[in-house]
């Protein structure tokens, strides 16, 4: 089947009507409000609820949080964190705390920033700051230590000093009546 095609008029052929109209548009944006954010001068404002990157955070009296129960690391989807247990003697250089993890690793190329390690801590070690500007020039300097991730995470106030309280009990168990 043959479909006979309309024959184009003088008007048609000279593509004016398009180009007007692409002028049109040109100008009705050139008027317009400016959107474009001038990056890293202006930051986005984080909403809420944002997902940013998983952090470590320190208690009030400089102390890591985690206790290397590994439940973050197992529950991770993409498999994004490491975590080494200190051994069966535990740590015995951050005091009363019962496993401080000897090693502790987050691959942010391979985090998804779904919450999951955050939800799952049960000493509320790990939380997502509102940090959405990760940059690095290799794929190692993407991957951070604990060191590193103390740091970016600071400390976290708690109202509830678990480790202080269990040092006074053991104070108390070793001094006789």
């Amino acid at each position: 089947m043959i479909i006979p095609r309309k024959k184009l008029n003088l008007w048609e052929r000279l593509y004016l009507p398009a180009i007007i109209g692409g002028f049109k548009i040109t100008l009705r944006h050139f008027f317009r409000k400016k959107v474009t954010m001038q990056y890293p001068e202006e930051r986005w404002v984080v909403p809420d609820g944002y997902r940013g990157a998983p952090y470590l955070v320190e208690d009030q009296d400089k102390r890591i949080k985690c206790v290397s129960c590994q439940l973050c690391e197992f529950v991770c989807p993409p498999k994004a964190i490491r975590i080494v247990p200190p051994g069966p003697s535990g740590a015995p250089d951050v005091g009363n705390v019962e496993k401080a993890p000897r090693e502790f690793e987050i691959d942010m190329l391979r985090c998804i920033f779904c919450g999951f390690c955050q939800e799952v801590c049960p000493e509320e070690a790990i939380f997502l700051m509102q940090d959405y500007s990760l940059t690095g020039t290799t794929r190692q300097e993407m991957i951070y230590n604990k060191e590193k991730l103390l740091a970016l995470g600071g400390v976290h106030q708690d109202n509830i000093r678990k480790w202080k309280k269990k040092a006074e009990e053991a104070k108390a168990q070793k001094v006789p009546p």
